[in-house]
Formats: structure tokens, C-alpha cells, sequence
């Protein structure tokens, strides 16, 4: 699996030096840079600042404004602004969106109530594996709320997450870095350099080494990424761009700590580490190819068509509690290894264009799109010699886990590791999509949004158990899902600043979920879960770089389910509404600032309990202000109601609850030249004892306390 790394790595951490090196005297050129040049754009102006006016996922390049959906868009700038460096910290400051544990291995995103580790997309582009982001070479990360088949397919049922890359510039040249150090050991070093190749090519690329660390004992690990871009125009009109990535992460898997009888964290082993320092691991090895050709056809119809192709080859293993009792104060372990080696392969085109029929103007997107996925997936579980079992309850007191061997009280007690089989599944995905959207104008004031997606399903799994048991029938299994996905939008503008929408759209899950497990048995039987969204809400453009979002809406699933009787089936159906506002842009030209709330109910279907990973309320803000030429501070807070890892009605005695919490941020900012900026981000300022998420209810994340990071950003 690490033919290729080391020596990928060493050009990662060697490149930055010979490009500083080599460009140490340039002009000035990249738009990266252009912000520690000019003072005005340095920290919070509206140039720096200004979010992106369209959601280039959406494909048809509609203004916000026009869009009867929520989104955010977080640039480039904000994000190194506030030194965010995961899709969870752009998470905490998004409303109607939290995080969830992910199980220490991946981004988990809970999209107003409906979790999910697949709704993640690059260049709208489908990106399910699961792993955790890097963002040294995003332009954009937007976030879209609702269900949003109609672009995106299958999945998304709460909303997507989409990654704008950057691209090869043609006529710039630039050279940027950043370099980090945290108060945990943490470093991260990034190069951004851009080279013109002639009047028609360019050639960029993006590096970067991540050392992790943080607060949670044996947590270490590493990170690296090198994404070289090239774009060639081929006329005035027509533009190819190719990209190849290579990723490689490898980090500590921490599941956190379990709860008490009253299902609350257990504070006092928040500084226990239920873990193995070598047995709880999480390896990735990833290489993807894009390319992409826009065509102007001419100044009303515009053609795009795209090609991507993936492989990842991953392990992750972990031992984690799954029991306390804190009347013994025992803490039961299991685990497992899980590998997946994934390919993907995606085409996908579309066609926009304006016309008018009968003195009606519209804008048609049409487009299709091919999805092929092979997905070779095992598990093995943990076995404890001392019994023969994938669980053992150890004593808390100074419990620790090394190469397998269990200590407690510092005398070793068991010992462990990982030889039960699980399973062992082949699959193979096939999916075949339409799509028409058509935003009418039917007046100067009111645009009628109307669209719809045809997706075919076809999902064949081979199952590789050996077990002379398991019936033949369940050994290979296919099945084929049909789905027309509809989207309704209402945009009515009183004044060209102001529109008021409503919409509806739908989406679908396929029974083999996102990440196509298991389709045996019920699974096999019963059609996808299926969730509506309806949504009003008006959008207010201030004033340039400034603007204001509300919404209001209401998300139903149903999900066919074995009924009570046998031989019969229910369709169980459960219902989330909400409230969002958000606020974003610039106060004065001195003065950033962004706001959101979010207000969400939902009950668990068939249990009246309200659902997991649903916070009644949430709220951020983040301000920066310029207080001089070269010095600018900000300052944030995110607050989180409480909040519960459970809903089974039928199994929670005691609902596990991760208790509100509210976490104070801030920056400083400081210009030591037209070259270089020293930027110090410190998070959880007043070093508040929090737990931000949950995987279940024995798996609790502990926050970080107070911690500080320094960058210095730079451009030769």
C-alpha cells in the first residue's frame, strides 16, 4: 500500500524549499496573495471577504440570491482567517448543520437531523469515501441544506457538502506557503505555486505535510497531499483542465469516552484514552484523476463535461468501550480492522442555455451522468484471550492498551487483538441519471423553478463468508432501484435586493446505505428510504458583500420497515422542522462579521423520542476587525444546545445526552511586510470542558481545552 508514499513525501516536504527558492524574487501576481499585498484585503475587507455570489455545484452559475434553498459558502480567505483546517470546524460555524464522531476515521456531518458520511462532493463530483479532508488546495467549500437529488442524486438527505478546487491560472504567476505551529506539536506546511506556460496554459500546484496532535494521549499521526492542475485553452472558447491528487493520511483513532448511568459523559476519565497505541489506526492511500472541458457555444449556451477516476485503499482499526459501569467502575472494550480498497468512476456533462419561448425567458440545465464503484470491503473483530470474546470489561483505574496487551492498575490483565471474522463483501455499483432543470422567468419579479432526476440503482454484492451456514441465497444479491427525484422552486423578488422563495424537493437512500454494507435479508426486500423538503425563506443583499438569510422548513422520511405481523410491512415516517438565519459579509469596511442560528425539532420514527444528533438551538458568530494598517484581531463564539447520542425507544432505558456547551475563539492578525503576515489563532479561549459530538452513546468526543496556533503566511 506504500509503494509510492515515501518518496511522494519527500518531494512534499523538499518542494516548498526549491520553489521559495526559485521564486524568491517575483513579482506579486497570485490572487492568494493579493490579500497580504494590499492592506485593505489583509483581514476583513469586503474584497477579502466576500463570499462567492453562486453555489458552482448548483451548475446552471444562478446567483445565490436566485436559489430557493439554503446555502453557505465559506472562501478560501475565511477559512485561513479563522484557522480552520477540517470540514467539522467549518461545520461548528455553518447553523442547521453540527458534526458528529465520525468514529474517529472520518467526516460525519449531521444535515438538520440526518447524519451522514457520504453527502460529500468535489467540483460536484460524487467523493463518498470515507476520510478526513483536506482543504490545502480548496478555493470554495460550499453547503447546501435540504435534499438536493436533483444535481446531486441518490443520498444527501439533509444536504451536501461540495469542495470548489483550485486551478491552474492562465497568466498568473504566483508562489504562496503557510506554515503552522500549535500549542499541541502540530505543524502544517502548504505551498500554492501557479506558473503561466504561455498565453493559452498554466500549471499550479498545491503541497502539504500535516504533523497531527492534539490534547488526547497516543494521539499522533501524519498527512500529505500533492495536487498538480494544468488548464490549456484551446480557444477563446473552449477550456480543458486536468488534475491529479494523491493523498496520504495516517492518524490515531480515538473513540473517546463512554457515559454514565445517567448517560451522561463520564467527566472523570475525560483524560483516558481507550485505545491501543497500535492497534487503533487509520491508514489511507488515495489517488484521483480529473478532467474536465467547458465550451462556450456561444453567448447563450454553455456545454461542460467531466471525468473522474479514484482509488482508495484503506484500514482503520480501533479498540473503543462499548459498556461502563460506574458502580464497579468497569469499562467494557471490542474492536475491529476494517479494510476497503474502492475504485470510482464518474462522467458526467450538461448543457445550460437561455432562450425565450412566447416572450417567456428561461434557463434550461439539462445533463447526465454515469457512476460505476467497485468497493472490496472485510472486517475482522477483536477476541480477548481470557475469554474467547470480541468484548472484556477491564477496570477503568489506569487502564491502558499497548500492542495488544491489556494493563489495569499498571498490571497486565489480557491480552488481545483482532481474529474473528466478520464479513467479507465484493460490490459493484452501476448508476445511470438524467436530469432537466428550467428556471422560468414568468415576470420581471417571479421566477418559477421547475426539474426533475431519473436515477437507476444497480448494486451487486458477493458475499465472501465462508460460513457453510449461510444460505445460498445470500451469497450474491442484486438489486435494481428506480427513482425520479422532482424539484419545485418559487422565487419572487419585490425589489432586485430582496427574494422571497419557497420550495420543494426530494431525494433517496438506497437500503445498502452510503457506504453499500449489507443489502441482505430485509434489506433486499423493501424500497429506499425516501425524504422530502419543503422550504420557504427570504434572502436580503444588504449591500455588496453583505447579506442576510431565513428559512423555514420541514424534512419527512419514510422508511418501509418488517411490520408487527408477519408477512406485513409499515412505512414509518418521521418529520424535522426548523428554523435557520444567517448573516455574512462586511459591517464597514473595517468590520467582518458573521452570524447563524438554527432551531430544530424532530422526533425519532415510531419512538416519539426526539432524534439523535438534533440540537434544539444553535448559534456562531464570527467577527474580524482592522484595527490599524497592519493589525486586526476577531473573535468568535459557538454555542450548542444539549443534545442525545440515542433514540431506541425499545432499548434506552437511560438516553445517553451530551450536555450544551458554549466555546469562545479568537485571532490576531499582524502585517510584517507586503510579503509576510504572522497570524495567531486561539481556540476554546476560556478553556471550557466540553464535548462537542458523539458516535453512540459510549463513544464521546472530549473538546479540546484552551489552544493556540500560530501561522505565518507568505508570497515570493
Amino acid at each position: 500500500m506504500k509503494s509510492t508514499s515515501t518518496i511522494i513525501k519527500k518531494a512534499v516536504i523538499l518542494l516548498p524549499l526549491v520553489f521559495t527558492n526559485v521564486k524568491g524574487q517575483q513579482e506579486n501576481q497570485g490572487d492568494f496573495l493579493e490579500p497580504i499585498g494590499d492592506i485593505d484585503e489583509l483581514v476583513v475587507t469586503a474584497a477579502s471577504k466576500k463570499l462567492s455570489d453562486q453555489v458552482t455545484a448548483l451548475k446552471s452559475g444562478t446567483p445565490l440570491i436566485d436559489v430557493p434553498q439554503s446555502a453557505t459558502v465559506f472562501t478560501k480567505e475565511q477559512i485561513r482567517d479563522q484557522g480552520i483546517d477540517s470540514i467539522g470546524e467549518i461545520i461548528d460555524y455553518t447553523p442547521g448543520v453540527n458534526t458528529s464522531q465520525g468514529e474517529g476515521h472520518r467526516d460525519a456531518v449531521v444535515f438538520r437531523g440526518a447524519r451522514s458520511t457520504g453527502s460529500f462532493f468535489v467540483d460536484g463530483i460524487r467523493d463518498d469515501v470515507e476520510y478526513y479532508r483536506s482543504l490545502y488546495n480548496v478555493e470554495q467549500v460550499e453547503i447546501l441544506r435540504g435534499p438536493s437529488a436533483l444535481f446531486f442524486g441518490r443520498g444527501g438527505t439533509g444536504g451536501v457538502i461540495n469542495r470548489v478546487m483550485k486551478k491552474a491560472e492562465i497568466g498568473q504567476e504566483f508562489t504562496n506557503f503557510q506554515s503552522t505551529l500549535d500549542t499541541f506539536g502540530a505543524t502544517t506546511n502548504q505551498l500554492d505555486y501557479n506558473q503561466a506556460i504561455n498565453d493559452k496554459a498554466a500549471f499550479r500546484l498545491n503541497l502539504h505535510h500535516d504533523y497531527l496532535n492534539n490534547h488526547r494521549d497516543l494521539f499522533d499521526g501524519e498527512r500529505i497531499g500533492l495536487n498538480p492542475t494544468l488548464t490549456y485553452k484551446f480557444s477563446p472558447e473552449t477550456t480543458l483542465r486536468f488534475s491529479y491528487e494523491y493523498a496520504d493520511h495516517d492518524r490515531f483513532i480515538d473513540r473517546g469516552i463512554p457515559s454514565d448511568s445517567n448517560g451522561r459523559p463520564v467527566e472523570r476519565l475525560s483524560g483516558t484514552t481507550f485505545g491501543d497505541s497500535d492497534l487503533n489506526f487509520n491508514d489511507l492511500e488515495a489517488h484521483t484523476f480529473r478532467l474536465s472541458i467547458e465550451h462556450e457555444i456561444n453567448q447563450n449556451w454553455r456545454a461542460q463535461a467531466s471525468a473522474f477516476y479514484g482509488t482508495f485503499d484503506k484500514a482503520y482499526a480501533n479498540f473503543y468501550p462499548s459498556d461502563f459501569n460506574g458502580v464497579t467502575n468497569e469499562v467494557e472494550l471490542e474492536g475491529y480492522i476494517d479494510r476497503v480498497n474502492r475504485q470510482n468512476f464518474v462522467l458526467s456533462g450538461d448543457i445550460v442555455g437561455e432562450f425565450e419561448t412566447l416572450g417567456i425567458e428561461h434557463k434550461l440545465t439539462v445533463g447526465a451522468e454515469y457512476v460505476h464503484t467497485s468497493s472490496d470491503q472485510d472486517r475482522l473483530l477483536s477476541a480477548f484471550d481470557s475469554n474467547a470474546s470480541r468484548r472484556q470489561s477491564f477496570s477503568a483505574s489506569g487502564l491502558s492498551l499497548d500492542n495488544g496487551i491489556v494493563r489495569s492498575g499498571g498490571t497486565q490483565v489480557d491480552r488481545t487483538g483482532y481474529s474473528v471474522f466478520n464479513d467479507d463483501t465484493r460490490v459493484t455499483i452501476d448508476v445511470y441519471s438524467i436530469f432537466l432543470q428550467d428556471e422560468i422567468a414568468l415576470s420581471e419579479k417571479l421566477d418559477l423553478i421547475l426539474g426533475a432526476r431519473f436515477d437507476s440503482f444497480d448494486i451487486n454484492m458477493n458475499n465472501m463468508n465462508p460460513d457453510p451456514l449461510l444460505p445460498q441465497a445470500d451469497r450474491v444479491v442484486s438489486r435494481t432501484d428506480e427513482a425520479v427525484s422532482p424539484r419545485l422552486g418559487l422565487v419572487y423578488k419585490p425589489v432586485e435586493q430582496v427574494s422571497i422563495y419557497g420550495s420543494y424537493s426530494e431525494t433517496f437512500e438506497p437500503r445498502s446505505g452510503e457506504q453499500f454494507t449489507d443489502i441482505n435479508g430485509t434489506n433486499n426486500v423493501f424500497d429506499p428510504n425516501t425524504f422530502s423538503n419543503l422550504e420557504a425563506g427570504v434572502k436580503w443583499d444588504i449591500k455588496p458583500g453583505l447579506n442576510l438569510t431565513v428559512a423555514a422548513f420541514q424534512i419527512d422520511q419514510e422508511s418501509p420497515q418488517v411490520g408487527a405481523v408477519a408477512g406485513t410491512f409499515d412505512v414509518i415516517e418521521s418529520e424535522i422542522t426548523g428554523f435557520e438565519a444567517q448573516l455574512n459579509g462586511n459591517i464597514t469596511d473595517k468590520w467582518f462579521f458573521t452570524a447563524g442560528y438554527s432551531y430544530l425539532e424532530g422526533d425519532s420514527a415510531g419512538t416519539g423520542l426526539r432524534l439523535r444528533e438534533l440540537p434544539q438551538h444553535t448559534f456562531s458568530v464570527w467577527n474580524q476587525y482592522q484595527v490599524t494598517e497592519k493589525f486586526g484581531v476577531g473573535l468568535g463564539v459557538i454555542y450548542q444546545d444539549e443534545t442525545f447520542t440515542t433514540n431506541n425507544a425499545l432499548t434506552d432505558t437511560v438516553r445517553a445526552e451530551l450536555p450544551s456547551y458554549v466555546r469562545v475563539d479568537a485571532a490576531a492578525y499582524y502585517k510584517i511586510n507586503d510579503s509576510f503576515r504572522v497570524q495567531l489563532n486561539v481556540e476554546n479561549l476560556f478553556d471550557t470542558e466540553y464535548f462537542p459530538n458523539a458516535h453512540i452513546a459510549d463513544n464521546i468526543t472530549v473538546g479540546a481545552p484552551i489552544n493556540m496556533r500560530l501561522a505565518l503566511i507568505g508570497t515570493f
